[in-house]
Parts: structure tokens; C-alpha cells; sequence
């Protein structure tokens, strides 16, 4: 009787998938301007069942929902500061908030 290890194998035939680096390494930080001129680095958080309050327009954030985290690249107590100071934004108020 088969041990049914092998489920997980590449059928015979089908070609490979590509590399892909982003997936494999997950999204890293990425460094944007943020609502007033001042850089930012912004990442997309992995799916968790926490829940965020966005702080643009005060709405809950579902932890597996698409959403985006900024923190601030240059912090004037350091980098424990900055990483301490990060938020939670809909990817929509990121865009818009404080730039119109």
C-alpha cells in the first residue's frame, strides 16, 4: 500500500514554476514618503487573526485582510523607537492621508 508521501510532488510533465524571490524571501520593507514629506518604510504584514485600528480614519482592521504597515525610516530615538512607532493603514488611506 502506498504511503501517500509522494502527493506533494511536481506531476510528470509539468514544467517548473519559476523562481519567484518576493514569495520565497517574503515582501520586505520598502522605503516610500509618507503623509508629510518624510520617508517611511512600508511593508505588507503577513495574514494573522489580530485586529488594527487604522489611524487615518479610525476603522478596524482585520489582521487577514490586504493592509499595509509604515513605520518611520529616520527616528529621532533610534530604530527600536521607529519599529515601536509602526501602524497599521488601510492601503487606501496610506495613499491619500494628509496628501490631498
Amino acid at each position: 500500500m502506498p504511503s501517500g508521501r509522494r502527493s506533494n510532488k511536481r506531476p510528470y510533465g509539468k514544467p517548473h514554476e519559476e523562481f519567484d524571490a518576493d514569495r520565497a524571501l517574503g515582501s520586505g520593507p520598502r522605503i516610500e514618503p509618507g503623509p508629510r514629506g518624510e520617508q517611511y518604510y512600508v511593508a505588507t504584514p503577513r495574514p494573522n487573526d489580530k485586529v488594527y485600528v487604522c489611524p487615518a480614519c479610525n476603522q478596524e482592521i482585520a489582521g487577514d485582510s490586504p493592509h499595509l504597515v509604515a513605520w518611520p525610516a529616520d527616528h529621532l530615538f533610534g530604530e527600536e523607537a521607529a519599529k515601536a512607532a509602526r501602524r497599521h493603514w488601510h492601503s487606501q488611506c496610506w495613499r491619500t492621508f494628509g496628501r490631498a
